[in-house]
């Protein structure tokens, strides 16, 4: 189905990412992924070349905190693979504090990530899908960014404005066949979620946020769905 797309998804060596970078994979697509430690991008690229074809997978180390990195790896992808189709921003943090107990460097550290990474990754890839013309720039957000809970005020506040941002870049490069969208997961299980006590299979498996991405790059070219919210359809609570 994805047979010569070309995507990036960063922080695409574990949980969420590496679900989606799976499911591209396996829809014939070639992906790099991003990471900041070697040992996951090691960890992360082996195990998607076990559902890949040979030389699909780029691993390439980026902080997308810092803009010349982000630079690097989306030109390093688009020189490796002859182009690039799609840009997944997925890179997250969440340091879940206390305003008062919150520091100022994990404050930056959450936005830095959360927001600033996606302007990075964004600006640094349209040259790229243009020159093809046309894509896909999904960003992965939370339903924390219109429903916000005690002691996630940046991880909150970051996910909020990473919606206003897609909302705006959205109509900005439409007319350049380049789709973005942004994603809203609720809770999944993974090692990033907020801690919940007691049994979490009720919620979200990273597989189920990949198969909304792989269907959004899917949709045909005349339709753009812009916003995905998805949620467990079965979380603790009262029964009836």
């Amino acid at each position: 189905m994805f047979t010569g797309k070309v995507a990036v998804v960063t922080g695409g060596s574990r949980g969420i990412g590496l679900a989606i970078a799976r499911a591209l994979l396996q829809r014939g697509a070639r992906v790099a992924i991003t990471a900041t430690s070697d040992a996951t991008l090691r960890t992360g690229a082996a195990e998607l070349e076990k559902v890949s074809a040979a030389g699909a997978v780029l691993p390439i180390r980026a902080d997308v905190r810092r803009y010349e990195q982000v630079e690097q790896a989306i030109e390093a992808a688009a020189r490796h693979f002859g182009g690039l189709d799609v840009l997944v921003n997925n890179a997250g943090v969440g340091l879940f504090r206390p305003v008062a107990d919150m520091t100022v460097d994990e404050w930056h550290r959450v936005i830095d990530t959360n927001l600033t990474g996606v302007f990075y990754g964004c600006r640094a890839v349209l040259p790229h899908l243009r020159s093809r013309g046309g894509g896909w720039i999904i960003n992965i957000s939370s339903l924390a960014g219109t429903n916000a809970f005690p002691d996630a005020a940046a991880y909150c506040a970051s996910k909020a404005a990473l919606n206003a941002f897609s909302e705006a870049l959205m109509p900005e490069v439409r007319h350049d066949r380049v789709r973005v969208a942004y994603v809203m997961p609720g809770s999944v299980r993974t090692d990033f979620t907020h801690p919940t006590s007691g049994p979490d299979d009720w919620k979200l498996a990273p597989g189920d946020v990949a198969q909304v991405v792989a269907d959004l790059i899917a949709h045909p070219s005349r339709s753009l769905p812009s916003r995905v919210e998805i949620r467990p359809s079965q979380p603790p609570g009262k029964k009836r």
